[in-house]
């Protein structure tokens, strides 16, 4: 969604119960007035290209605001981890990814922040 312009954000907020299975997967936007979002035509790591995808929490997306909307809606399925990174070996990057959606990953508050001082 990142590199099409989608806040993924935005989208679990005007779809939740649509979402049913979330997939952690990362990009870069790169366009520096010689590349292009409709680069896609171009070879993965190309420096053409105006935006590639990134071993996930090396990329542009928000993945902490991600998961405090995910918490806002409900969701409590898995977040599978999509790797793609042409630059990166694969198994180093997919083990590291996995482990940053570990740590991002947290419970949403069971009440309000407020409410914590009621007692």
């Amino acid at each position: 969604m990142i590199w099409q312009g989608v806040d993924p954000v935005e989208f679990i907020r005007a779809f939740p119960d649509r979402i049913y299975h979330v997939h952690m997967k990362d990009a870069k936007v790169t366009l520096n007035g010689r590349t292009g979002i409709l680069t896609s035509h171009l070879p993965w790591g190309d420096p053409r290209r105006g935006w590639d995808f990134r071993s996930v929490g090396r990329g542009g997306v928000r993945f902490e605001e991600i998961i405090r909307a995910l918490n806002a809606i409900g969701y409590d399925g898995p977040l599978s981890v999509e790797w793609e990174d042409i630059n990166m070996n694969r198994d180093a990057g997919a083990a590291e990814a996995a482990q940053f959606c570990k740590n991002v990953d947290f419970e949403p508050s069971e009440h309000r922040f407020d409410a914590a001082f009621g007692d």
